[in-house]
């Protein structure tokens, strides 16, 4: 399996689910602003995606797929399905009960995850109302990433990563066409969320049956590994998903601050998760299979060698991403949400809030690549204990920060702990001599540097000031910044090549 491959191809179809979401975030900026309705919807919808990065994405992810992995290498395909129906009955079980748990205890859930609310009974009972709407989202989504899990260990990697853009297609019809038949129109987007997960779910059960992997409800069982993957969960929670954890805590901070604040912080955290996604959810996805096969194989060398070709992708493509947001963040914003409700100030606010979160771009993608590192050898504890002191560090740094710089403080604290989480990975994989850098390191971080300095010299003349972005069309912005990202981007890679790099160069076979 190529795996530069089937990096493009999960990249590649990710890109089409972050468009389709860039669409819905500019659908709801025009038709909401950021308000009181918006901030109501953002903090219901916050809960649901956190549990699903939680137990989906984060915990149950890093936990089953190195198992599952390990049986599809060593054991029957009988004992393998036998696996997957005793992970699916007992997930299912756990889910439904956690959503029903969710639904009833939804107003105590609000005064927790945004306390600020309850000083307003409208915007508290609104949000109260969404969450409950939302919530049976954990519910389909964990059963999405299951399927995902599976058919990824089983290098049918396309069908997940094309499945959230029908989370982004919910969105977009409901804003299109149920927001003028509720009342209020905001119900409209927790609808979508719970349409989404329908959809995606039932979008994943007809390629399970084409693999014969469908899982059957199946309780007792001879063997352990499902309650492995149970065990296993319980500190996985924190290891990949404490960004996650820290934009909930965020939450709480930012409803305390004008309104508006929370929704600042959405927008600019929709703009990071583009080359997150792009990148660092898609080398994830890729890694985490080709690492297992590789421990179940005991073949440490190609363990290492796999990590190194993670990380050299994730800065040669990272660190131009951080900078063009840092540059280019006012004319990101103004191109897709400068529309309707959405004022010159939500501009400025949000355009604060992405410069802050820049800084940890690379930090952030990093965490996709290292902690498989440990997930893969099925070692939870290491990346524990480095999840609760970047944790700790991140509201320190929360604390000192959203006096001076108010919402843009919260941003800056998670793209710094972001990189804290990253740095302490790394020095643990070297310690624990699991990873060793390959030769070549030196030469390569200078020409990514001079690279990137004529890229940001290149992007900072062609953008001209903040202000002029205001002006003009629609479309006219959008031809405008087209242009920019091109120039940009033709000089980094073109000054590369020039340096001698060539794509052939990253190619890199995985297990099979």
């Amino acid at each position: 399996m190529n795996l530069l491959k089937a990096l493009a191809t999960v990249s590649g179809m990710t890109m089409i689910s972050r468009i389709l979401g860039f669409v819905r975030d500019v659908l709801i900026a025009r038709i909401f602003g950021a308000g009181v309705a918006t901030d109501a919807f953002f903090v219901a919808f916050r809960i649901p995606n956190l549990l699903r990065r939680l137990f989906a994405e984060g915990a149950f992810s890093q936990a089953f797929v190195p198992i599952l992995a390990e049986y599809k290498n060593r054991r029957t395909p009988e004992e393998t399905r036998e696996l997957i129906n005793q992970v699916a009955t007992l997930l299912s079980i756990a889910l439904f009960l956690v959503t029903t748990i969710g639904i009833i205890a939804a107003p105590l859930i609000i005064y927790v995850s945004a306390p600020g609310f309850s000083a307003s009974p409208q915007k508290f009972a609104l949000t109260v109302e969404l969450l409950r709407i939302t919530f049976p989202y954990i519910l389909f989504i964990s059963l999405v990433s299951l399927a995902g899990g599976i058919l990824n260990t089983f290098g049918r990697f396309s069908v997940p990563a094309l499945t959230p853009a029908l989370l982004n297609l919910s969105f977009i019809g409901c804003s299109l066409w149920l927001v003028p038949l509720v009342d209020p129109p905001v119900l409209a987007l927790a609808w979508a969320v719970f349409i989404g997960g329908v959809l995606q779910l039932a979008f994943q059960v007809p390629f399970l049956m084409r693999i014969r992997l469908m899982p059957r409800p199946r309780l007792r069982s001879r063997d352990n590994g499902a309650w492995r993957v149970i065990k296993q969960m319980g500190p996985a929670v924190f290891g990949v998903s404490i960004g996650q954890i820290s934009l909930l805590i965020n939450t709480i901070f930012a409803s305390f601050l004008v309104t508006g604040s929370v929704s600042w912080l959405y927008y600019a955290d929709r703009l990071m998760e583009f080359p997150a996604g792009l990148l660092g959810v898609a080398l994830g996805t890729v890694l985490l299979p080709s690492l297992s096969r590789h421990y179940a194989d005991n073949s440490t060398e190609e363990y290492s060698r796999l990590l190194d070709w993670g990380l050299r992708l994730t800065v040669l493509f990272t660190l131009p991403a951080a900078l063009a947001l840092a540059l280019l963040a006012t004319p990101l914003i103004t191109t897709l949400f400068y529309h309707g409700e959405f004022s010159a100030n939500d501009v400025w606010m949000t355009r604060n809030a992405l410069v802050a979160y820049s800084s940890g771009l690379l930090g952030l993608i990093l965490v996709k690549v290292l902690a498989p590192g440990f997930y893969a050898r099925q070692n939870i504890r290491t990346p524990v204990k480095i999840a609760v002191i970047t944790l700790v560090v991140t509201q320190l740094m929360n604390l000192a920060f959203i006096i001076p710089l108010r919402h843009a403080g919260l941003a800056l604290a998670i793209g710094l702990g972001a990189c804290l989480n990253a740095g302490l990975l790394y020095y643990k994989l070297r310690s624990h001599q699991i990873y060793q850098p390959q030769p070549g390191w030196a030469m390569f971080m200078v020409k990514i540097s001079i690279a990137l300095a004529i890229m940001g010299g290149t992007l900072w003349f062609a953008s001209s000031s903040d202000a002029s972005w205001l002006l003009g069309s629609t479309f006219e912005r959008a031809a405008r910044l087209t242009w920019v990202v091109a120039i940009g981007a033709t000089s980094y890679f073109f000054t590369l090549w020039l340096l001698g790099f060539r794509l052939k160069n990253f190619s890199r076979r995985g297990a099979e």
